[in-house]
């Protein structure tokens, strides 16, 4: 039972050993910076509905720009340090 004990002082590791492999697997996020969409007559309407083309992303990392997906934006995106 003591040694039981003695051992769950130790799993607060389990936390930052998560955040890690989640940073070595997908990247640190990058918030939405700006878009481009197709002009649909009226681009200051914000009822119309929007289709995106790309979408730039700001970070540790620098600029993103991707695609959009399916016409989309997320808010956030993940993106490993590129390799120069």
């Amino acid at each position: 039972m003591r040694g039981l004990i003695r051992l769950s002082y130790f799993i607060w590791i389990a936390v930052p050993v998560a955040l890690y492999g989640a940073y070595a697997v997908w990247g640190f996020p990058h918030a939405i910076w700006s878009y481009e969409f197709i002009d649909n007559g009226s681009p200051y309407d914000p009822f119309l509905e929007r289709y995106y083309t790309s979408c730039s992303f700001w970070g540790p990392y620098g600029m993103f720009t991707i695609p959009a997906s399916n016409g989309q934006c997320g808010y956030v995106a993940f993106f490993k340090e590129a390799v120069r």
